[in-house]
C-alpha cells in the first residue's frame, strides 16, 4: 500500500462469516457496513423471517489509517482486502449512502448481475427514499430505479413506490 486514502473498501469472508467479521469489526470500533435484506425461510414445521446480505460473503469497511486495514485483516473470517489490479479498491461514498437508503426503509430490493443499458439519471427529492441516485430502468415491465455497484458488477434493483414516482427528477 504506497499512498492510504481513508475511505471505504470492501472485505470478502469467508462465506455466511459476514455477521462474525461485522461482530469482530464493531470490538474493534472499525466502521463497517453490512447491508441485508430480510427473506422468509421454509423449513417443514414452520417459517421465518431472516436478514441475509445483499452480497454475499462482501462486508463494506471505512478505513480511517493502515492500521484498520491490518486489524480488519486479522479479524476471524476474513480472507482478504477486495483489490483493483495492486491497489486496494475503494468503494464510492456515494454508492454506500444509496444502499443504505435502500435498506433503511425494507424496500423491496433485487441484486441482479444482469448488464442494464443506462437509465435515465435521477434523484428522490422527497419522500422516505429523499437523496437517493440512480437511474430509472424498466425491468420486467416495471419502472424501477438502479443503482450500479461497479465494483462488485452488480446492481440493485429498487421498485420505486407510486407514491414516489412523481417526485423522482431528472438530475
Amino acid at each position: 500500500m504506497n499512498k492510504f486514502h481513508a475511505g471505504w473498501y470492501l472485505f470478502y469472508t469467508r462465506p455466511r462469516h459476514e455477521k462474525k467479521v461485522l461482530s469482530g469489526l464493531a470490538k474493534m470500533e472499525i466502521n463497517s457496513f453490512l447491508p441485508t435484506k430480510k427473506s422468509i425461510r421454509n423449513w417443514h414445521d414452520r417459517k421465518k423471517i431472516i436478514d441475509e446480505p445483499l452480497f454475499p460473503s462482501y462486508v463494506f469497511i471505512y478505513f480511517q489509517s493502515t492500521r484498520d486495514y491490518f486489524t480488519g485483516l486479522g479479524i476471524e473470517g476474513v480472507l482478504y482486502c477486495v483489490r483493483s489490479g495492486k491497489e486496494l479498491a475503494r468503494v464510492n461514498e456515494s454508492v454506500i449512502n444509496n444502499i443504505r437508503l435502500v435498506t433503511e426503509q425494507d424496500s423491496e430490493v433485487e441484486v441482479s448481475s444482469e448488464r442494464f443499458r443506462p437509465g435515465q439519471r435521477m434523484v428522490i427529492r422527497e419522500g422516505a427514499l429523499t437523496g437517493l441516485f440512480g437511474e430509472m430502468v424498466q425491468c420486467n415491465g416495471h419502472q424501477k430505479i438502479l443503482i450500479r455497484v461497479q465494483l462488485l458488477q452488480r446492481s440493485l434493483l429498487v421498485t420505486l413506490p407510486s407514491e414516489y414516482a412523481i417526485s423522482a427528477s431528472a438530475v
